[in-house]
């Protein structure tokens, strides 16, 4: 039997901002002072479990007040106005890491808010409840709609102006869709405003990555359960090739997805290692080496 081609889609990976991140995290543990990280530092266990290893401690945002004097690193995703405040009220040295796209968005509707105050709802088009989204509503002084879907539009009142941004990871193809059904909705007269805010690092590995499912018989996705860019680009996967298997890690291989298969990808999220796809191919490697010698 042949053995199959292996291969990794070198434009999966870490984003710019979570390379940044995980930059300055390892540059402050290797000072040997301890270092903080409010939530985990990136959607991804093993990329945590191995910064932990090196003294990175997760925790929330409650501990802040013991944490007097010490580092804490705020990762990529960022922080509201109130993470801020509490850290300076606590003497607490924040190492910022918010990526730059992020934060950009965070002034603009900061700005926002404050011009227009309650005369215009804001929403964001985002994952209610994800730290990027939290950090995004924090601007508005929570007073910011989510929408995650066009159900979510029952939130807001179409008599009344919208300002709309978007999570700068969601879908170009769902936002366009709320960005339709918002148009058809709003009263006659009243004024609508959309920003296309999402991550064109993001965005555009899409197509790039459909085409990259549509060229292997078999597709490993490899991604964090907590990751939404994760859950949504393995779907864009699914969608052209229906043998695309969700997986954390090496272990969840199974090797009978992997049979008759001629080509094989590895591909992933922002917020999956390169070392981590590496793994994976190299259990692959180690599979079908046993498979094919039977």
């Amino acid at each position: 039997m042949k053995t199959p081609v292996v291969e990794i889609d070198n434009g999966s990976g870490f984003c710019f901002g979570v390379v940044n991140a995980i930059k300055k995290a390892e540059e402050a543990l290797s000072s040997g002072t301890p270092l903080y990280c409010i939530g985990d530092i990136v959607h991804n266990s093993d990329e945590v479990e191995r910064l932990k290893a090196k003294g990175l401690i997760t925790i929330n945002h409650s501990a802040l007040s013991s944490l007097t004097g010490k580092n804490v690193l705020l990762r990529a995703h960022g922080e509201p106005p109130s993470t801020y405040e509490a850290a300076k009220k606590c003497n607490v040295n924040l190492i910022d890491a918010t990526c730059p796209v992020v934060l950009k968005l965070q002034h603009r509707i900061q700005q926002a808010y404050q011009s227009f105050g309650a005369s215009r709802q804001i929403v964001i088009y985002g994952q209610p409840g994800h730290a990027e989204v939290n950090g995004l509503v924090g601007q508005t002084n929570s007073t910011a709609i989510v929408v995650h879907d066009i159900e979510d539009l029952q939130k807001i009142d179409f008599s009344r102006p919208v300002e709309l941004y978007s999570q700068t990871t969601k879908s170009l193809t769902g936002f366009r869709e709320i960005i339709a059904e918002i148009t058809k909705r709003i009263e006659p007269g009243v004024s609508f405003n959309y920003y296309d805010t999402i991550c064109r690092q993001v965005a555009n590995r899409v197509e790039n990555l459909r085409l990259f499912a549509a060229n292997h018989d078999v597709v490993l996705f490899v991604s964090g359960s907590q990751s939404s860019n994760g859950r949504f680009l393995f779907e864009q996967c699914n969608e052209v090739n229906r043998l695309t298997h969700f997986i954390s890690n090496p272990s969840e291989i199974d090797v009978e997805w992997l049979t008759n298969a001629k080509s094989i990808g590895i591909c992933g999220a922002t917020s999956t290692p390169r070392w981590l796809m590496e793994q994976v191919r190299d259990k692959v490697n180690q599979l079908i080496t046993n498979f094919t010698a039977e």
